[in-house]
């Protein structure tokens, strides 16, 4: 899927990134805001729109997102975890855990 044809917004009183294609729901990354910080929980694509970089485009688009407000980021969900972990440049916004 062309990644612009999805879009990603911040719906903060639902507390998630939420990504459409048209204007269906695609998707959402769920998240608990604190001061300074943005605690990545859960993420969910709609069973029809797995495998076509929705999660992707949700991680990305919540990363710059977080950058751009000066946010760190804890990564708990296991969906931003591993695209972290593919995408060590994007890396630098995550906050250091316990073991470094």
């Amino acid at each position: 899927m062309d990644p612009e044809q999805i879009r990603v917004v911040d719906a903060p009183a639902a507390r998630r990134f939420e990504a459409y294609v048209g204007d269906s729901l695609a998707g959402f990354a769920e998240y608990r805001l604190t001061p300074g910080r943005i605690t990545f929980i859960h993420t969910v694509v709609d069973p029809g729109h797995e495998g076509r970089g929705i999660g992707s485009a949700l991680v990305r688009d919540a990363l710059a997102t977080a950058r751009a407000r000066g946010l760190a980021v804890i990564p708990i969900c296991p969906f931003f975890k591993a695209y972290l972990g593919r995408h060590p440049e994007v890396a630098d916004v995550v906050l250091p855990g316990p073991d470094g």
